[in-house]
């Protein structure tokens, strides 16, 4: 077997668990399999770097900004390497531009155009463990990119589809996917395996264990996922594709985004074009748009409400006040906003065969008085917003009240 092995900064925050990430490959290896791996930078050291760079600058999607957060992960390749060669292995490291991972240029959140994974094959043919830099790659121009939070997730993926790898193990503190964050709700299970869907619904809507673009490689190139405790050898969560009795569970999960604002921006005409004309520049400017909201009021005019990452919220209302004043007003005197907002959602590919979900949803929140200021829905997600201090209230009634707790067995016996 060819098998890209992923370790996130927790994995490799000290030499020590270096030397236990260093035994993992070796032992795969000795089973007879081919090993690449990609690390990330230690826990910790790229918010090191990054408030370092607050102290200077206040712009992160700057390319000097990637050239700073990305010298985490060339010090974990280097250490990781040298633990493997000191426990009796053969090891080369690699960084995104001698990979080589080719993104575009958007800094700070780049997308993978092109992997050459040549390096990765010579160095296998000589039995050494290639260990490659997660996060990180280079654009057309040789400017070092990175990839956003997360990054290293989708570069073992990325990795995985290039090798063409049976399988991509992300190694991480958790030993898989649960139902719930289990720290806000102790009753969570373990999912055993999950639909690349439903883990892309969960990750996209605030689920930390796996980062979406990941998942999106993952789906698009086939590639089987295995998250699974760097601490343990129990069998963790595997991502694959939509199974038949995967319909039978109506709901898999509940997650909660804290990181989301809302914009409002009141007494916008009524007329054809006008959404268009206010969401072009922030696509413009690679601002996400998620939930939308539009209202029509009596006097002809309309109310539009969106929300974006909180992050990017300052910089979507200067953008707004730049691009379409006459929409906004001059000093943005037509808009409000709210980042005392969380998004909660339930998640599951039954929804597509069972009706009742959402009204169960709303009763369930409703009992606790928990107001609902937006809904989102998909095929097999429904999405809310409310009010951030209801989050782990919402969490703890939804996964009640979906009986989430239970084996799924017994679950779809419901």
């Amino acid at each position: 077997m060819l098998i890209v092995q992923k370790f996130g900064g927790t994995s490799v925050g000290t030499t020590e668990r270096m030397r236990n990430v260093a035994a993992r490959c070796l032992a795969a290896q000795r089973e007879g399999h081919d090993v690449a791996v990609v690390v990330s930078a230690m826990s910790g050291e790229t918010n090191r770097l990054l408030k370092l760079v607050a102290e200077l600058h206040d712009d992160p999607n700057d390319r000097e900004v990637d050239v700073i957060v990305s010298t985490g992960e060339q010090v974990s390749v280097g250490l990781v390497s040298l633990a493997i060669r000191k426990a009796g292995g053969k090891a080369r490291s690699f960084l995104g531009h001698q990979v080589k991972i080719v993104t575009d240029s958007a800094f700070s959140r780049a997308r993978i155009l092109s992997i050459d994974s040549e390096p990765i094959r010579e160095a296998m043919a000589r039995v050494e463990i290639a260990v490659i830099a997660g996060f990180q790659g280079v654009d057309e121009q040789g400017n070092i990119t990175t990839l956003g939070r997360g990054g290293s997730d989708t570069t073992g993926v990325a990795i995985a589809a290039a090798l063409k790898a049976d399988v991509c193990e992300i190694y991480t503190d958790v030993d898989g996917v649960y139902t719930t964050d289990p720290n806000t709700v102790p009753t969570a299970r373990k999912i055993d395996r999950i639909s690349y869907e439903e883990m892309l619904e969960l990750a996209s809507l605030g689920a930390k264990v796996l980062q979406i673009r990941s998942v999106e490689l993952g789906m698009k190139y086939g590639v089987p996922i295995h998250v699974r405790s760097s601490f343990s050898d129990v069998p963790g969560t595997w991502v694959v594709p939509e199974e038949r009795e995967m319909e039978s569970v109506v709901v898999s999960g509940v997650t909660v985004a804290r990181d989301e604002a809302k914009i409002t921006v009141e007494d916008l005409p009524d007329t054809a074009g006008v959404a268009a004309k206010l969401f072009t520049p922030l696509a413009a400017n690679n601002i996400v748009v998620d939930m939308i909201v539009q209202n029509q009021a009596w006097d002809g005019t309309t109310d539009l409400t969106f929300t974006v990452p909180q992050g990017d919220r300052k910089r979507a209302l200067e953008i707004l006040k730049k691009e379409v004043p006459d929409l906004v007003g001059f000093e943005g005197e037509r808009t409000s906003c709210d980042d005392e907002i969380c998004k909660i959602s339930v998640v599951g590919v039954g929804m597509r065969s069972h009706a009742g979900v959402a009204r169960k949803m709303f009763e369930l929140l409703a009992t606790e008085r928990i107001n609902i200021q937006l809904i989102s829905t998909s095929e097999i997600k429904i999405s809310c917003v409310i009010a951030r201090k209801y989050a782990e209230l919402a969490l703890r009634v939804l996964h009640e009240g979906f009986a989430l707790h239970l084996p799924p067995s017994e679950r779809a016996a419901l």
